[in-house]
């Protein structure tokens, strides 16, 4: 599956999901067809997961005034730490560190550590967390 490189740009804070997750760097936001616009973007069609995560559809995100869970009461709950395991297990990378970046720098800062990290050094393409390599290079 190849992506033009020449299409990356730097990712926008509405790309980060509630849960920590970069959309940016999620296979169904990166690949050409059927492609998902991120979890906080209203658009259609979305993946049925997406539509019925029980973490983007919490009643206690909703209360939070920052929209990440590291602002909730019940942080990290169960569901978290289930997708933290998950991620950390399968992808090499922790939900709950990235929340607690996103909370100590602030979103704008860490976005610019995502757009380090998930970019691409052979074309400048966004490597995909799912993949672990770059869909527009395969490097």
């Amino acid at each position: 599956m190849k992506v033009d490189a020449s299409s990356y740009k730097s990712f926008d804070p509405a790309l980060i999901a509630p849960c920590g997750i970069n959309c940016g760097t999620c296979l169904a936001y990166l690949r050409a067809k059927n492609r998902c616009g991120g979890c906080r973007i209203p658009a259609d069609p979305k993946p049925k997961h997406c539509v019925q995560c029980s973490i983007l559809n919490c009643v206690h995100l909703a209360e939070t005034t920052s929209g990440f869970c590291y602002d909730c009461v019940k942080y990290p709950c169960q569901r978290m730490k289930q997708l933290d395991k998950r991620y950390r297990k399968s992808y090499n990378m922790s939900l709950l560190e990235n929340l607690n970046l996103i909370k100590e720098l602030g979103i704008n800062r860490y976005i610019v550590q995502e757009n380090a990290k998930w970019r691409c050094p052979t074309c400048g393409g966004t490597i995909c967390v799912h993949r672990g390599y770059c869909l527009s290079c395969s490097k």
